[in-house]
C-alpha cells in the first residue's frame, strides 16, 4: 500500500532553499543592474537635502461657489502651475496635489523665490485676444504687406488649423459674412481685431477681383503697431524656453502683445496679438462633450451676461473679416492655447469644433472653466533650504542611522553570537535592495528622498531586526525543547512567519494611513516606512529562511557550537525525548487459544 502522503512535502520540510535564494540573488542583481544601466545611481534628493523652496499651497473658494474645488479643477491648477514654474527655467520641479484641497510646489536650488512664490500663488489669466499675425516659432523677417510675415510656409498650420467656432446666432447689423469663412488658414492679416483699426475691411467681390486678400501693414494701420513691437514679433524665438516667458512679462489685457503657442503638429509659432476683448471671468462654463450627430469632439462654452455682450460684440466684428482674418486667441498666462475661427455672429454661448479628440476636448475644457471658477489659492507655508543646510541634515540622519545600525549590530552579536551573521548579512541584503529601488523610483514616479524618509529608513532598521529576532527565537524555542538544529529550524518557521506577518501588516497599514492623512514631507516617511516594511517581508521569506536551512546543515550550527548562539546548554535545554522500547513493543500472547 502507497504511503498516504507521497509526492507531498510536509509542512515545516526544508524544501528547495537553493533554489530559493538563487531566485532571490538573481532580482538583487537585476535591480541592481538596471540602477546602473539607468545612469541613476543615487536616490533623487528632495527640497530640505539639496536645497531649495517649498511652498503649500491651499484652494479658497469664494462666497456662492462653494463646489469649486473638486477633483478636476485642481489637476488643472496643477497643470497651470507646473507651466509657470517651468517657465521661469526651472529642471525637476515637483507640482502635486496633496489631499482634497493642498497643491505642494517644491522648486530646486537656484530659482528666484520671490519670482517663483508670485507665479504660483496668484489665478490664472485667461483672455480672448483677436489675432493680428502669425509666423513660425523661430525668428524672420518683419511682416510683409500682406500681414503674413516672410518666410512663412502658405498654408502652414497654426493651433487654429481645422478649428472654428460656431452657436447661437446672434442679429447680426453688419454685412453677412462670406460663406468659405473659416475654412482656409493660409497667412494672418491685420484684422479690425485692433481696436483704433479705421482701415475698411475688404468685401467679397473686392477680394475675388484682386485674386488675393489684401490687408494694410501693420505699421500702416490706424494703431500704429509701433516698430518695437515689430521687432520684438521678429526677433522672437519660441522654441527658447527663455523667450517665451520673458516675452510678456508686465503686459495689460489692453495692450497689443506677442505671444507663443503650439500648432496642431506640436510645432512652436508666434502670435502678433489684439487687446483682450473677453477675460476668462466672464466664460460662466465650458465642456469637452462628445456630439452624437456628427460623431466628434466638441467644446461649448456658456458666458455670463456680460460676457455674452462682449463676445457677440467680438465675433459680430471678427465674422466680417475675411479669412484667416477672422480668428481669435485664447490666451492663457501669455500662451497661446487655441486660435480658432469665427464665421458668425454669436450670442451666450458656443462651441470649439475641430480635430480634437476626447483628452485635448477635456484640456481645452477645463483651461476655460478654470479661468472662470472663482479659484484662489493662499500660502499656508513656505520653506527655503540652503544646499549646505540640506547637506548638514543628510549628514546628521547618515549619522543617526549609522549609530543606530551599530546598536542594533552590537546587540545581535552580544545576545545571538553566530545567529548574529545571518542577520547582518540579511540587514545587507535589505539595504541594497531599498537603495536600489529608491534610486529607480526617482526617474520612474518623481520620489525624493528628503529627511522624513530618512528617518523612515532608520527606522526600518528596527522593524527589520525584528523580524529575525522573532525567528531566531522560535528556533531556539524549539531547541529548548529537546529538539536538534534542523527539524527545530523548520518547526519553528510555520509559527514565526504568522508573528512577522502580523507585524509587519500592522506597520505598513500605519504607514499607508499616514502616507493618505498627511501632507507635505510627513508622506516621505510614511512611503519610505510602507517600502522598507514589504521589503522586510521579502527579505526574510527569500533570503533569512533559505540561508538559515542552509546553514543549519553546516557542523558549527547543528553541534551547538557555544558560540553559535544555538548551544543548547546555554540555552538549558531538556533531555532529548526518546519513548519507550516497550511502549512499541507488542506483548507475546500467553494464552494458546489467544494464539
Amino acid at each position: 500500500m502507497a504511503a498516504p502522503n507521497k509526492g507531498r512535502r510536509q509542512a515545516g520540510s526544508p524544501g528547495r532553499p537553493g533554489r530559493t535564494l538563487a531566485l532571490f540573488l538573481i532580482a538583487v542583481v537585476v535591480l541592481t543592474g538596471g540602477m546602473f544601466w539607468s545612469g541613476h545611481v543615487t536616490p533623487r534628493l528632495g527640497i530640505d537635502l539639496a536645497g531649495g523652496t517649498s511652498i503649500t499651497l491651499e484652494a479658497k473658494n469664494t462666497p456662492g461657489k462653494p463646489n469649486a474645488i473638486n477633483k478636476t479643477n485642481m489637476d488643472t491648477a496643477v497643470s497651470i502651475i507646473e507651466r509657470r514654474v517651468n517657465g521661469l527655467g526651472v529642471s525637476e520641479a515637483e507640482v502635486q496635489t496633496q489631499g482634497d484641497k493642498n497643491i505642494i510646489v517644491n522648486i530646486p536650488k537656484g530659482t528666484n523665490e520671490k519670482q517663483a512664490r508670485a507665479q504660483v500663488g496668484t489665478t490664472a489669466q485667461l483672455y480672448f485676444r483677436p489675432v493680428v499675425t502669425y509666423a513660425p516659432g523661430g525668428p524672420t523677417a518683419e511682416p510683409s504687406a500682406s500681414g503674413s510675415p516672410s518666410g512663412s510656409p502658405s498654408g502652414s498650420p497654426s493651433p487654429s488649423a481645422g478649428s472654428s467656432v460656431s452657436g447661437d446666432k446672434a442679429e447680426s447689423p453688419g454685412a453677412s459674412p462670406d460663406p468659405s469663412a473659416g475654412s482656409t488658414t493660409q497667412g494672418r492679416a491685420v484684422t479690425d481685431a485692433l481696436k483704433k483699426d479705421t482701415t475698411p475691411s475688404p468685401s467679397a467681390s473686392d477680394s475675388d477681383k484682386a485674386g488675393s486678400t489684401p490687408a494694410p501693414d501693420p505699421s500702416a494701420s490706424g494703431d500704429q503697431v509701433s516698430a518695437a513691437l515689430e521687432k520684438k514679433f521678429t526677433d522672437l524665438d519660441c522654441t527658447k524656453q527663455a523667450d517665451r516667458t520673458e516675452v510678456n512679462q508686465g503686459a495689460a489685457p489692453k495692450d497689443t502683445i506677442v505671444a507663443c503657442g503650439k500648432n496642431s503638429g506640436d510645432q512652436w509659432e508666434k502670435y502678433l496679438l489684439g487687446p483682450a476683448e473677453l477675460e476668462g471671468t466672464d466664460v460662466d462654463d465650458a465642456k469637452g462633450v462628445l456630439d452624437p450627430q456628427r460623431n466628434m469632439w466638441i467644446v461649448t462654452m456658456d458666458f455670463t451676461g456680460g460676457g455674452t455682450k462682449k463676445f457677440s460684440a467680438i465675433t459680430s466684428k471678427l465674422s466680417q473679416q475675411q479669412p484667416p482674418m477672422n480668428q481669435f486667441a485664447i490666451v492663457l498666462d501669455g500662451n497661446v492655447v487655441s486660435a480658432p475661427s469665427v464665421s458668425q455672429r454669436l450670442g451666450g454661448s458656443a462651441e470649439i469644433s475641430g480635430s480634437f479628440n476626447q483628452q485635448s476636448a477635456q484640456d481645452l475644457a477645463n483651461i476655460l472653466s478654470y479661468g472662470a471658477l472663482p479659484l484662489s489659492f493662499q500660502e499656508q507655508s513656505v520653506t527655503t533650504v540652503t544646499a549646505a543646510l540640506g547637506g548638514e541634515q543628510l549628514d546628521a540622519g547618515l549619522i543617526a542611522g549609522a549609530i543606530g545600525l551599530a546598536l542594533v549590530i552590537i546587540y545581535l552579536v552580544a545576545y545571538y553570537r553566530g545567529l548574529a551573521a545571518i542577520a547582518i548579512v540579511s540587514l545587507g541584503a535589505s539595504g541594497v535592495l531599498t537603495y536600489s529601488i529608491m534610486a529607480l523610483l526617482g526617474p520612474a514616479i518623481g520620489f525624493a528622498l528628503n529627511l522624513p524618509a530618512v528617518c523612515g529608513a532608520i527606522v526600518a532598521i528596527g522593524i527589520t531586526a525584528d523580524s529575525f529576532i522573532v525567528y531566531f527565537e522560535r528556533i531556539r524555542d524549539e531547541i529548548r525543547e529537546g529538539r536538534t538544529l534542523r527539524p527545530a529550524v523548520e518547526r519553528s518557521w510555520p509559527r514565526a512567519r504568522r508573528t512577522i506577518l502580523v507585524s509587519d501588516f500592522v506597520s505598513f497599514l500605519a504607514a499607508a494611513v499616514l502616507f493618505v492623512v498627511t501632507v507635505g514631507k510627513v508622506q516621505g516617511f510614511a512611503f519610505t516606512l510602507g517600502l522598507t516594511t514589504l521589503l522586510d517581508v521579502v527579505v526574510v521569506f527569500f533570503f533569512t529562511k533559505p540561508v538559515m536551512t542552509l546553514l543549519a546543515r553546516t557542523k558549527f550550527f547543528s553541534s551547538g557550537h557555544p558560540w553559535s548562539g544555538l548551544d543548547p546548554k546555554r540555552l538549558g535545554a531538556k533531555p532529548p525525548l526518546r519513548r519507550s522500547r516497550t511502549a512499541n513493543r507488542v506483548s507475546a500472547p500467553t494464552d494458546p487459544k489467544e494464539a
